[in-house]
């Protein structure tokens, strides 16, 4: 058997890491929702040590790698930022891998014309960051705790439906499913949502499970009926 010795490229080890969640039966692309207190702050995207948020591919990793370490913290940075700031990674922590695409040219000679011309192409890095939470004497606007986004974002007629189902809902924690033995809905909070789609799209889901336990078994009852009248329309 061949042993390969040469380092992976970055789109193989990407591909590996998403990979392996899978693996374990985890979807973190199709969770519309963040978990531990970073959730409860209202920060939702992972962010760089300017505050500005990390885009595209880079959300997904560091929010499974969050979630792996039981990060709290949204912001991520160097090893050389970190020192800028006077402040130290812990010996021994291992850091996260995220990407960087990129624009650059070089010169190449035509031969058909006999000149030089410059070609453009586009580049990957990777580098490594490190949770704030593995990284000592850091400020202390690294560690404070965000204002929890207000609910502006709720949908009242979707709210007012799921007001009229008489299922018990409690919101709180980082996960969602239906407790058949308790007849109870556990959803996270609002604010951890991306946005209200995802959180009335999870209610749903799992109100379907409610609704698969309690009403389907019995045909559709006189409740099936009061929630699914039209709007202005009487029983």
């Amino acid at each position: 058997m061949t042993k390969h010795t040469a380092r992976q490229d970055p789109h193989s080890r990407i591909t590996d890491r998403i990979l392996a969640e899978l693996e374990q039966g985890a979807r973190p692309w199709l969770r519309p929702w963040s978990g531990g207190d970073m959730a409860a702050s209202g920060q939702t995207r992972p962010l760089r040590a300017t505050g500005q948020p990390y885009r595209g591919i880079n959300v997904l990793l560091l929010w499974i790698e969050a979630q792996a370490a039981g990060f709290s913290s949204p912001s991520w940075m160097t090893y050389k930022q970190a020192q800028a700031l006077g402040a130290q990674v812990r010996k021994g922590e291992r850091g996260a891998t995220v990407v960087y695409y990129g624009d650059s040219s070089k010169t190449v000679h035509d031969d058909a014309s006999g000149e030089d011309r410059e070609q453009a192409f586009r580049f990957l890095k990777t580098y490594t960051v490190f949770n704030v939470a593995q990284i000592d004497g850091l400020p202390e606007r690294f560690h404070a705790v965000p204002e929890p986004t207000p609910e502006v974002e709720r949908i009242e007629a979707a709210d007012a439906f799921f007001t009229r189902i008489p299922a018990i809902v409690n919101h709180g924690g980082d996960k969602a499913y239906y407790i058949p033995s308790a007849d109870r809905i556990q959803l996270p909070p609002f604010a951890a949502f991306h946005d209200a789609h995802g959180y009335y799209a999870t209610r749903g889901h799992e109100t379907c499970h409610y609704a698969e336990r309690r009403i389907m078994p019995h045909g559709r009852s006189e409740w099936w009926f009061s929630v699914n009248q039209p709007c202005g329309s009487s029983a």
